[in-house]
């Protein structure tokens, strides 16, 4: 693999919030992509109709939500990117080579892996 040689595409954005269902319809009347059918109650995806990479909702699993502050640090943005591999072993060797940590929680490894880029921001990779 060169430099040049992408190892994923991005596939989503996902912004960690209270009701990812209500987050969702307000980002759906923002960009007219309609709400991909729910098949989960904590996690709702928008449609963009291969538009490229989407926007997800996530619901908060700890504590009350607390709104980012920006600029401000004492309650950093809640977010964390998705990109997809055509193979997650594949993808995962390239991103250590490269500086990311394997996170040490890994929910789901047969469908996503959870990592950490150089500074610390979590990312994940999912299956193509």
């Amino acid at each position: 693999m060169t430099t040049d040689t992408p190892i994923a595409r991005l596939a989503l954005t996902a912004l960690d919030c209270p009701d990812p269902l209500e987050l969702a319809r307000f980002y759906s009347r923002l960009t007219g992509w309609p709400v991909k059918e729910r098949t989960e109650n904590d996690w709702i995806e928008l449609d963009p109709g291969g538009a490229g990479a989407t926007l997800a909702f996530q619901a908060i699993s700890e504590g009350p939500y607390r709104p980012p502050e920006w600029p401000g640090q004492e309650h950093p943005q809640r977010a964390h990117f998705d990109f997809e591999v055509p193979d997650l072993d594949t993808g995962e060797a390239a991103v250590l080579a490269i500086g990311a940590r394997k996170h040490e929680v890994q929910p789901a490894p047969e469908s996503f892996r959870v990592f950490l880029d150089p500074v610390g921001h979590p990312f994940c990779l999912v299956t193509a």
